[in-house]
């Protein structure tokens, strides 16, 4: 009988069988092995090499191993690459999942798992969704289908955890959602995660703004629970980390959700950059030590962010101006001002007694309607007709813009998760709620923000603002028989004529007040308004400003004649973006 690894019945485990050495064998130099002791050498508790690996990432190969341990069977792929150190990193990983190792025989045991040939060969993937063989990948188990597994480090924190039961997350969670808008978009935004490549929508994100104490931040562990453990440890993350971090967050819950609490946390001068990254989907790439370019980390999913400022209010902070592209890909909703905070119908209960309910049935029941919803999906093959679904429920959200039109893809592809989840019979709601709520919510930003371009509004916003704030001290009137001496880094003058006052910017003025915007693009805007009252006409061509003589003499100057009253449409719209 030769040396080797075996299981035996004695002590469940890997044993190093063979011949025990002495040091008389040695002097000896003894070459026949039968006249040697036997010796069984305990190395550590069960870990079988189930099969042969290869990434779908990154094409690196790795072994599936099965641990027996007191918990329970345990999977993990370990990467091939951890077994060219001192294998410590596997060992620490083993011992996480409940495995023992005996410490003298670390080293025995790193060649059991070189030794063992696997005989058969399976995909893996570090990414939770769809895998490009059609299956959904988890951590712990692979939806419609087999022969794809999730590949993990073993040392990240499990976020798709499972506890209680989903009859009673649907009873005291899902069924107190019905009424509440805020908290059924919430649920949608978590089920449309796995949509969104299938309908070909792009990724984005909803933003809850409201006071503090609204109820914005249980919107958010409800649609957490979706998904796993909705607290800070689990499933929902937060504003405040760097770019980096945010990156591998969001690839960490591809194809589902991003759930990132207070934007207040988030640094003003990232905060837009964040946005656009997450909503494209991609990461920046890196380089390692030896200077080779890193894979890019990737993702799909739909982010349900909130805070007490709109995303440009904090942006304004660091004292950049705000970018209409951010602002819709994380689009406001009112989470604030509602008949109850975030709440619409508080099911019999007060404000604070219905948060406290729903507050502690999500911490106890969290993880299955996720995973339930893609079952349905992929056990029906629904797959093939949701782009005609999508069309259809797409219909209903009117737009009279293509920057409107992505957010009405977003809330489309919401609603379709939503009225998905119903038929499906996973949410007790009325046929037909996932739909109306999400209506309600964008028609409702679509009253805040109006219709149009949303860089005109900015542009027009903005002016207004500037007019607002240095109305009286950078400008006087154009028509006054001296230079008013008290007007100091003029940006302009004011002609008043029947029934309204003008604004007469010089061009460094009217760059400031639109800063962030080029004088070309600032003028189209104010055109497309109307708020260029007052223009000449030379040799047959209409100018964008008109001459003055300014007070002090000299030649007339060209001024841009602004009508505020063209601006109050932007003027409405930050009002009622502000709550006030």
């Amino acid at each position: 009988m030769g040396s080797g690894f075996f299981q035996r019945p004695v002590k469940p485990g890997v044993y190093w069988h063979g011949y025990r050495r002495t040091k008389e064998d040695e002097e000896a130099e003894l070459s026949d092995d039968s006249e040697r002791p036997l010796r069984d050498d305990w190395i550590a508790t069960p870990v079988f090499v189930v099969a042969r690996t290869l990434n779908s990432d990154d094409g690196t190969e790795g072994r599936l191993l099965r641990l027996v341990t007191h918990g329970g069977d345990r999977e993990w792929t370990m990467p091939m690459e951890t077994l060219g150190g001192s294998g410590e990193e596997i060992r620490r990983a083993l011992f996480a999942m409940g495995a023992v190792i005996a410490p003298r025989q670390r080293g025995r045991f790193m060649e059991y798992l070189l030794d063992q040939p696997p005989r058969q060969t399976i995909a893996t993937t570090c990414r939770p969704g769809w895998h490009e063989s059609g299956v959904f990948v988890l951590p712990h188990r692979t939806i419609g289908g087999e022969g794809v597994r999730f590949q993990s480090s073993g040392r990240a924190p499990d976020l798709f955890r499972v506890r209680g039961e989903l009859a009673q997350w649907q009873t005291l969670v899902a069924a107190r959602c019905e009424g509440n808008p805020v908290l059924t978009l919430a649920v949608g935004c978590a089920l449309a995660g796995p949509l969104l490549n299938l309908v070909k929508v792009n990724g984005g994100g909803v933003h809850l703004v409201g006071d503090s104490s609204k109820g914005k931040s249980l919107a958010q562990l409800i649609g957490a629970s979706v998904w796993g453990d909705p607290g800070p440890a689990g499933f929902g993350a937060s504003w405040c980390m760097t770019k980096n971090g945010l990156e591998i967050e969001a690839a960490s819950r591809n194809d589902t959700l991003l759930s990132l609490d207070e934007i207040k946390r988030a640094n003003p001068k990232d905060i837009q950059e964040m946005a656009y990254s997450l909503a494209n989907g991609c990461g920046k790439g890196t380089m390692n030590r030896e200077r080779e370019g890193r894979a890019k980390l990737s993702w799909r999913l739909l982010t349900l962010s909130s805070g007490e400022r709109s995303l440009s209010e904090h942006a304004a902070l660091s004292g950049d101006p705000a970018h209409a592209g951010a602002e819709l890909r994380m689009v406001d909703v009112n989470a604030g001002t509602r008949l109850h905070g975030a709440f619409d119908d508080v099911h019999g209960m007060d404000g604070a007694g219905f948060h406290r309910a729903m507050t502690g049935a999500v911490g106890e029941h969290y993880g299955h309607l996720g995973p339930a919803f893609v079952e349905k999906l992929t056990a029906g093959d629904d797959r093939a007709g949701l782009l005609e679904d999508f069309a259809k429920v797409r219909a209903r959200f009117q737009s009279d813009s293509a920057q409107a039109g992505r957010v009405a893809d977003r809330f489309a592809v919401i609603a379709l998760a939503g009225e998905m989840a119903i038929a499906y019979g996973l949410l007790p709601w009325p046929v037909g709620t996932g739909l109306a709520d999400s209506l309600l919510l964008y028609r409702e930003w679509l009253d805040r923000v109006g219709s149009g371009n949303a860089e005109d509004r900015q542009i027009l916003a903005s002016i207004a603002r500037f007019i607002e704030r240095h109305g009286d001290s950078r400008f006087s009137s154009v028509h006054a028989a001296e230079t008013d001496s008290r007007v100091t880094n003029r940006a302009g003058y004011w002609e008043d004529e029947p029934g309204r006052r003008l604004y007469l910017f010089n061009t460094s003025g009217l760059q400031e007040a639109a800063h962030g915007f080029g004088l070309a693009r600032t003028v189209t805007a104010l055109d497309t308004a109307g708020a260029i009252a007052k223009r000449d006409i030379e040799k047959g061509r209409t100018r964008n400003t008109k001459k003055y003589r300014t007070p002090g003499g000299g030649a007339p100057k060209g001024l841009y004649a602004i009508d505020p009253a063209r601006l109050e449409m932007a003027g409405a719209d930050d009002d009622k973006h502000t709550g006030t």
